[in-house]
């Protein structure tokens, strides 16, 4: 029995979902923020029988127990948020609280179950310090990075390179509440100069998280699903410089040209390697390929997006996942 661990907003799951359908092989999705609105649970232990756990979907009817659980695809869960009958706010927040903390300690119990993303890893996984190091100790290729809030520290960085690039290293939208309006920090490539021209206040209340830039020919978009990589080549040097030359994901929406690539099998390797060091089982990897025929690691998003590049070019990977989640149940 395969447990995927989404949320009902989430559409990645469903080509996976219809590949399992055919196979006939058996599937229990849960989204998590109706935890406490369309699941009844239960998890025990004593000394006679042990551990174990069960799941029931109220609307469909649909059970699973703990043990039936062979591998699990934890896809993007969110915070428990509905509740069957709503309380006062205090007991509402403590009730949703308390659901969270249960979902949390259950994905931690199956965490030696065959996992695409992990509860425990996929956090720790993302640190782009933790992916840089691991990156050159294997050693591929990276671009020279800081991270600092000291305007020395970047100056120094800055004064070795022309044109730097700013990148979010972990929230990259800022919601504006009023309006309702979201900006996206998309990756930007500075004039060294530029950047030295700002006072010491503009450095001390953020994190600047720069890089060389570094010039590309085309990007790689890398998807790893256990042993089968998939890699995407995207042509955003076609693009102007605000619609994806930049930051391909500016380009998305502005006819940005995918096609499928045959990696060198370093690459390949390389990819494997970085997941089983960081115990995972699937990543989407992001490469530079220079005019010079180099290939540059960017970063890892251990539980990236894909579907995108299913769409846009046909590439089997929600049939690889749901065969790879089948062939690793061992219940």
């Amino acid at each position: 029995m395969i447990l995927i661990v989404t949320n009902k907003e989430d559409i990645h799951p469903t080509p996976v979902i219809e590949h399992l359908e055919r196979m006939g092989y058996p599937f229990f999705r849960l989204n998590t923020e109706s935890l406490l609105s369309d699941y009844d649970f239960e998890w025990t232990c004593n000394p006679t029988t042990g551990s174990d756990f069960r799941l029931k979907n109220i609307r469909t009817g649909l059970e699973v127990f703990g043990h039936e659980i062979g591998s699990v695809w934890e896809r993007r869960p969110i915070v428990p948020s509905e509740l069957r009958i709503s309380n006062i706010d205090e007991i509402n927040s403590h009730n949703l609280k308390e659901a969270h903390g249960f979902l949390s300690f259950l994905l931690y119990y199956l965490g030696d179950r065959y996992c695409l993303g992990h509860h425990l890893f996929d956090r720790s996984s993302a640190s782009k310090m933790l992916q840089l190091k691991l990156a050159l100790e294997l050693g591929m290729n990276i671009p020279d990075t800081c991270l600092s809030n000291n305007k020395s520290a970047i100056s120094a960085f800055a004064n070795r390179h022309n044109i730097v690039c700013l990148k979010s290293i972990d929230n990259d939208n800022i919601w504006f509440d009023d309006t309702l309006r979201e900006y996206v920090l998309y990756t930007q490539a500075v004039k060294s100069e530029d950047l030295l021209s700002l006072s010491d206040d503009a450095f001390t209340q953020t994190v600047s998280y720069l890089q060389e830039y570094i010039e590309k020919d085309f990007e790689l978009r890398i998807t790893v699903v256990g042993d089968n990589v998939y890699a995407c080549k995207i042509d955003s040097q076609q693009m102007d410089k605000t619609s994806g030359q930049i930051d391909w994901r500016q380009g998305l929406d502005c006819g940005l040209k995918h096609t499928e690539y045959v990696l060198p099998s370093s690459i390949a390797n390389f990819c494997r390697a970085f997941l089983h060091k960081l115990h995972l089982n699937f990543g989407c990897f992001d490469f530079i390929a220079t005019p010079k025929g180099e290939y540059v690691f960017l970063e890892c998003n251990p539980n990236g997006q894909w579907l995108w590049i299913e769409q846009e070019i046909g590439m089997p990977i929600s049939k690889c996942i749901a065969e790879t989640l089948s062939e690793h149940d061992n219940h």
